[in-house]
């Protein structure tokens, strides 16, 4: 499976592909990061996001995208700018219909490195020594992005199966369900029959 994973932000938005192969092995496609001028308008900004996620994916045909949720941060600007450049590339993944997952920064780190509190250095030296990579992806933006495809190539077919799971623990609850319900509607179907029923055996006896 081929997946692109994006580092969502405006002034440096990483893409990284990567391929998984048999049991848990990984391997770099193509590595880079996108950047937009600051004192450029934002609509241009995150128009030559979208332009270049697009060439990606038309290049690389990744069979999902998956992108580093964003969470609130101190600065209100950065984030909000981080969400919209995350949220044109995942618009431009839907128009190819590529399912887009978005994983979480603990999700990430504990996936590549075992710690969900590990730093950027420790998920850059992962990120090489799990990709074979002689040199450190520059910047971390790039690290992020190869980080991020081999978490969702991981962590994938387990929420996969969870789902699975789910559904099929939902469908049986909505059977039984089902059955409870038919069952009190035929045992209050049958109530005035038997009322019907010992009625005419009481007058059976008196007479």
């Amino acid at each position: 499976m081929r997946v692109l994973g994006v580092d969502p932000g405006l002034t440096r938005c990483g893409l990284g592909v990567v391929d998984g192969g048999t049991g848990r092995t990984v391997t770099c496609v193509a590595v880079d990061v996108i950047r937009t001028p600051a004192d450029a308008d934002l609509a241009v900004r995150l128009l030559g996001i979208s332009d270049a996620a697009e060439r990606w994916m038309d290049r690389y045909r990744p069979e999902a995208v998956a992108v580093e949720r964003v969470f609130a941060q101190h600065n209100v600007r950065t984030a909000m700018g981080t969400a919209q450049a995350g949220g044109v590339v995942a618009l431009a993944a839907a128009r190819r219909g590529l399912p887009v997952v978005f994983h979480t920064p603990s999700e990430v780190k504990a996936a590549v490195t075992g710690s969900g509190r590990a730093d950027k250095a420790q998920v850059t030296t992962m990120v090489m020594r799990l990709l074979g990579l002689v040199e450190k992806p520059h910047p971390a933006d790039a690290a992020d992005a190869l980080a991020l495809a081999i978490c969702h190539l991981w962590r994938e077919p387990m929420r996969a199966r969870l789902a699975e799971a789910e559904a099929r623990g939902a469908e049986m609850v909505r059977k039984h369900r089902a059955r409870l319900a038919e069952a009190a509607k035929q045992a209050k179907a049958a109530k005035p029959v038997a009322k019907t029923a010992n009625t005419a055996l009481k007058k059976g006896t008196a007479r």
